[in-house]
């Protein structure tokens, strides 16, 4: 390596100042290496978009003081809701003793406050730097090229998302097929905190997760969302690329749908609009998991599709999967071997962590789901909601009457082949969990 290239080289270079960049940044600079921290956005969190839920286990393993961050509300309530064309089913659960183990913040606040702790722990943060490309010399990742010069390290640790070029480049993974991918789109609407908290039951500053199935995202592997802010409501939708293909359907049109649904247009009534992004998912689950290290590089985050996608769970998983690459690339140092003999523990690490084991645990629902969507997120919703109209009406009608006209339609409008279909999959999705 030449003098001028020794000039710009340091231990080890983390592209992406995610959730999982963060984390893997600041794990090696606490244990005494210098590490730099690129970013192509001019600021962390700049173009980083997500459902809403942190989970307080997985930012106090990276940050001791993060109810310093801002926080927007800790979740209090989790409801489950189930549309039909216009009514609705609504279930939620609350614990006092879960109030502070998940939480929602706006990511470009949080994002900026942990690149913030990060920087005090001494990592170098360099913002508006796009990564081009790894250089890889004789075999092993060695660097990256901006579009300003060359930088060197002795590891090279990926987080640069979803559709990550890089990993692509070295071989790691390949393109991202639509099956494996969702698109999210979300809008924050803007609404006093008095009005949050009336029309979703809330307390001072307690929030609330919703996820939403049913109308209008039918026939389609697609859920709501629903979270709430101090002064704002994010509302969104996350649907699978192949059945917006399939369908021929715009993201934003089934939005605006499920704002129009009298359960929804409730909760947002004389809101304000003052966001839209949208961002892609990786939604293939442990069966699509990438290889996740080579000769000097690690790939972590959605970069590696490391989601529980069953659980809405992505950012708690970034920040642990980061940690977890920190820590190899520390003992990569002690060891003095960057290569794939040694980057291997990363891959050892994941899978004794909580982050392999739940991927594994759901590897197959997703796909199972994805067969019978029309059934589980549409058909049976429909009828929950048909089931309760009846029992909570008193028209003076007997309720045999309609109890029996609905158990009727609901066998044929469904055939008993179909319902069949259904149970094998319901059986296969709980006997896979819990095998």
């Amino acid at each position: 390596m030449t003098e001028e290239n020794l000039q710009n080289k340091t231990d080890v270079i983390v592209v992406g100042a995610g959730p999982a960049g963060v984390s893997a940044a600041i794990t090696v600079a606490r244990g005494g290496k210098n590490v730099i921290l690129v970013e192509r956005a001019p600021f962390a969190g700049a173009k980083n978009m997500y459902g809403g839920v942190i989970y307080t286990h997985a930012a106090k393993e990276i940050f001791p003081n993060f109810e310093e961050a801002p926080i927007e509300r800790y979740i209090a309530k989790h409801s489950y809701v189930l549309l039909s064309e216009k009514d609705s089913t609504q279930i939620s659960y609350k614990n006092p003793e879960h109030e502070k183990k998940a939480f929602v913040a706006i990511r470009a606040k949080w994002d900026k406050w942990c690149v913030e702790q990060a920087m005090k722990e001494g990592v170098y943060f360099a913002p508006n730097t796009l990564v081009r490309e790894l250089i890889v010399k004789e075999g092993k990742v060695c660097g990256i090229k901006t579009d300003i010069e060359e930088y060197y390290a002795d590891i090279v640790i990926v987080a640069d998302g979803v559709n990550s070029l890089l990993a692509k480049q070295i071989g790691l993974r390949k393109n991202i097929k639509p099956k494996n991918v969702a698109l999210g789109v979300k809008e924050v609407i803007k609404l006093s905190k008095e009005a949050i908290n009336k029309r979703f039951a809330l307390e001072d500053d307690k929030g609330c997760a919703m996820e939403i199935a049913g109308e209008p995202l039918k026939n389609m592997l697609a859920m709501g969302i629903v979270y709430t802010n101090k002064d704002s409501v994010a509302l969104g939708i996350g649907v699978s690329l192949e059945d917006l293909k399939k369908q021929k359907m715009k993201p934003y049109e089934l939005l605006d749908k499920l704002k129009e649904h009298p359960f929804v247009a409730d909760l947002i009534e004389g809101g304000e609009l003052v966001e839209y992004s949208a961002h892609l998912i990786p939604e293939g689950g442990y069966n699509a998991i990438p290889e996740l290290y080579t000769d000097g590089a690690m790939i972590t985050g959605d970069a590696a599709g490391l989601v529980n996608n069953v659980h809405f769970e992505g950012t708690n998983l970034a920040m642990m999967s980061g940690k977890l690459a920190g820590e190899t690339a520390l003992a990569a140092f002690e060891h003095n071997d960057f290569s794939s003999n040694m980057l291997c523990l990363y891959a050892k690490k994941l899978e004794n962590s909580f982050v392999l084991k739940d991927m594994k645990t759901y590897k197959d629902v997703v796909h199972l789901l994805s067969g019978r969507c029309s059934s589980f997120l549409n058909y049976y919703p429909d009828n929950i909601n048909k089931f309760f109209n009846i029992f909570t009406c008193a028209d003076g009608e007997p309720k045999k009457q309609k109890f029996q006209k609905f158990t009727k339609d609901f066998f044929v409008k469904r055939s008993l082949s179909e319902l069949f279909k259904d149970a094998i999959a319901g059986i296969k999705i709980i006997f896979g969990i819990l095998k």
